[in-house]
This record gives structure tokens, C-alpha cells and sequence, in this order.
């Protein structure tokens, strides 16, 4: 399914949606371009899941966490974009970090790719004329939950 994302507030809109239905061992994978909106869109969701602050993206540190009370269920924010092999996800304790919580997955794929997992949900994001275009997937786990 495609959604257009013209604006900012479609971008927080749709992070919204995503957060309401999001669940423990669930995956937001989100791939693109430098400058495609993943981190945007990252953020959308951390705010829409009850954080009041500032989000800082995970390009440096790799894994960002985030728990109740200040979000409405433990999340881990990664960017995998500085990893050279996937087996560095292994290394760094992804594993560990991922229990019990969901995960949103900047650059998945530098990570090995999670949409062979049922519990994920995939979003490709491109930019356009009118704004940026997600292009969504959902795993089996997602069916009748997709935003």
C-alpha cells in the first residue's frame, strides 16, 4: 500500500497511527534514501507513543531505548547505517535490547533485514513531487493492524 506523506503533520499522522497499533516484539523496519524521512518518521511514532521530549537520532550511539512511563511500551530506535557486516547487530546486544520491547529499524537492512519476520512492518520511504511517498508492508502478525 502506498500513502502520501505531503506534509509533516501527514508524516506525524501516520506516525500516529502506527504507534496506536503497536505491540511488544513488533518491528518497524524503515528504509530509503538519506534524506527520504525515516528518522521523521521515527520520531513521529516515539512522540504518538507518549515521549514529551526531544528525540535524538541513533546515527551515533546505534540504539536509542525508550520505557514506560514516559512511552507507552518499551522501544528501541535503532540506525543499523554505520554497521559494515550484519553480524554487528549480533555484537552490540540487539537481541537483548529487542526483548520485550517493539523495535523501529532505521537502514534494516545493514542489519540483516527483519520482513521475514511476521511481527514486522515495513516501510519504504522515497521522496516526490508532493512530499515523500511510504510505501507499506506489513508481515502476517500486521494483518488487520495495518495503519
Amino acid at each position: 500500500m502506498k500513502v502520501e506523506l505531503p506534509d509533516l503533520a501527514a508524516t506525524a499522522a501516520l506516525g500516529a497511527r502506527i504507534a496506536d497499533r503497536l505491540r511488544p516484539g513488533d518491528v518497524v523496519a524503515l528504509s530509503g534514501g538519506l534524506g527520504a524521512g525515516k528518522t521523521t518518521l521515527a520520531r513521529a511514532i516515539i512522540a504518538a507513543l507518549g515521549h514529551p521530549g526531544e528525540v535524538p537520532s541513533p546515527s551515533f550511539a546505534i540504539i536509542e531505548t525508550y520505557d514506560p512511563p514516559t512511552v507507552r511500551l518499551p522501544l528501541v530506535h535503532a540506525d543499523f547505517y554505520r554497521l559494515e557486516r550484519p553480524e554487528e547487530a549480533e555484537e552490540i546486544g540487539l537481541d537483548d535490547y529487542r526483548e520485550g520491547a517493539a523495535l523501529l529499524a532505521e537502514w534494516p537492512e545493514h542489519a540483516g533485514g527483519f520482513a521475514h519476520e511476521p511481527a514486522c512492518l515495513s516501510l519504504r520511504l522515497e521522496t516526490a513531487e508532493t512530499g515523500r511517498i511510504a510505501i507499506v508492508e506489513g508481515g502476517a502478525d500486521w494483518l488487520g493492524r495495518l495503519p
